[in-house]
C-alpha cells in the first residue's frame, strides 16, 4: 500500500498553510522532504544527477528496476501548478531523467515510462517526474499508478502539449 505523506510532513501544517505555499519563490521549504533532498539536507538520499535547477535520485519505493525522481530545487506543488512558461523546466527534467537512465546503461528508450502523477494522486506536494525503466518490468502491483492517459498519471509528452497550447492542467484528466 502506498504511504501517503501527511500535510504536516510536506510543506505546511494545515491545508490552508499548504495552499498558501503551493508555489513558492523560496528555494527551500523547511518541512518538505523534497526541498530538503534538493538542498542536500537529507542524509539518506543519494543524488544521482544534479544541476543548479534540479536533482535526480532513486525512488524509495521503486516500481521498476530503474525508478528515479527528478525534482526542481524551487518548490512547485505539482504539475497542476505549471503554466506555459514552465514547459522548458518540464523538458529539462525529462532530459535529466533520460540521462540518469543512460548512466545506468539503459539504451532502449522505447521501453521507459516518464511522467507525473496528478493531484490528488500525489504523495509529496513537490513537483516530481517519475522515470522508470524498463516499463515492461513495472511491478504488477504498482502498474496502475503509471498508466498513461488516465487522470492519475500524465506523460511528460502530453503535459508539454498541454502547457505549450496554453491549456490549464488544473483538474484535467489526460484522456
Amino acid at each position: 500500500m502506498e504511504q501517503i505523506m501527511p500535510f504536516s510532513r510536506c510543506c505546511g501544517t494545515t491545508e490552508e498553510e499548504q495552499s498558501s505555499r503551493s508555489r513558492s519563490s523560496s528555494s527551500s521549504m523547511d518541512d518538505c522532504i523534497f526541498c530538503l533532498i534538493s538542498n542536500g539536507e537529507d542524509e539518506y538520499t543519494e543524488l544521482v544527477r544534479e544541476n543548479d535547477d534540479m536533482v535526480c535520485f532513486r525512488d524509495i519505493y521503486p516500481a521498476a528496476p530503474h525508478h528515479f525522481l527528478v525534482i526542481p530545487r524551487k518548490h512547485i506543488k505539482s504539475c497542476s501548478s505549471l503554466t506555459k512558461k514552465d514547459a522548458p523546466l518540464v523538458q529539462q527534467m525529462t532530459d535529466m531523467g533520460r540521462a540518469a537512465l543512460q548512466d545506468q546503461g539503459i539504451t532502449d528508450m522505447q521501453d521507459i515510462r516518464i511522467g507525473f502523477h496528478q493531484p490528488p494522486y500525489i504523495s509529496v506536494d513537490h513537483l516530481h517526474l517519475h522515470v522508470l525503466a524498463p516499463a515492461s518490468r513495472i511491478d504488477d502491483d504498482m502498474l496502475y499508478k503509471f498508466i498513461r492517459r488516465t487522470n492519475r498519471f500524465i506523460s511528460e509528452e502530453n503535459l508539454l502539449v498541454l502547457l505549450n497550447s496554453g491549456t490549464s492542467t488544473e483538474g484535467r484528466s489526460n484522456k
